[in-house]
């Protein structure tokens, strides 16, 4: 490249097509921040469209791509649960839900929550004397290890607790 011509394009004013893009490309980002980032290129369109503006779909898609403008994805359905259950438990606690001491009755359950990485599998093991939650493990699968592990937690953070387990043995 020659020093002159290096020079010309440094000094040269921005072309019309670079001054129309910077122009539309605020009310890009304008329409996009009204709809609290919700809208995609087809939707911004539309919107500048009705506004006046005289410009392809195309053209919209590369203004926002240069801009790093990307619309929130759609929440994510509930995750597929197959419904097969190995083993049926007996109740234990018929609905007794009252403890005199710690280590005497545990409870656990778990869940399911949407995050920016997917879906996160929580379980939790609750003393029922004192309502708090003695162990716990979080896992991006839903495996029966889950709540093994916060079993296992909750083990190792109360001591073996003996009260617990005199009902499981038999008699």
């Amino acid at each position: 490249m020659s020093r002159s011509g290096f020079h010309a394009w440094l000094n040269r004013s921005p072309s019309a097509r670079s001054r129309s893009d910077e122009e539309l490309g605020g009310r890009v980002k304008a329409s996009f921040a009204a709809s609290d980032r919700n809208y995609g290129a087809r939707r911004v369109w539309r919107d500048l469209l009705t506004d006046g503006a005289d410009c392809g779909l195309h053209r919209i898609e590369r203004l926002m791509r240069l801009q790093g403008l990307r619309a929130r994805p759609r929440r994510r359905r509930l995750p597929k649960d197959s419904g097969d259950r190995q083993l049926e438990t007996a109740n234990l606690l018929d609905r007794q839900f009252a403890a005199e001491r710690p280590n005497q009755k545990w409870i656990a359950d778990f869940t399911y929550l949407w995050t920016a990485e997917g879906w996160l599998y929580v379980a939790a093991v609750i003393d029922l004397f004192s309502r708090r939650v003695v162990g716990w493990s979080m896992s991006a699968a839903m495996t029966a290890q889950l709540v093994t592990d916060a079993l296992l937690m909750a083990v190792w953070r109360r001591g073996k607790p003996d009260a617990l387990f005199a009902s499981l043995r038999p008699g």
